[in-house]
């Protein structure tokens, strides 16, 4: 099965994009949000650009189709 880049559901602050790279690469969500906080203070919100860009290109994932209830008998 291949992996594909979506936005989070379960794990965002904002948007989701964050999350969505962490769970990708496989990297802590938090790791990759502090990467993007101090690289747009950095860059003068170059990344700010670019996570409103990735926000706007990126699709949500797919609803799940599991309620947390056992099936009815």
């Amino acid at each position: 099965m291949s992996k594909k880049l979506t936005r989070s559901s379960d794990d965002k602050w904002l948007a989701g994009v964050c999350g969505g790279l962490a769970e990708y690469t496989g990297i802590d969500a938090n790791l990759v949000r502090l990467v993007v906080a101090v690289t747009t203070v950095l860059g003068a919100g170059s990344v700010a650009i670019a996570y409103l860009v990735a926000w706007a290109i990126m699709p949500k994932p797919a609803p799940s189709t599991w309620s947390g209830y056992p099936p009815a008998a």
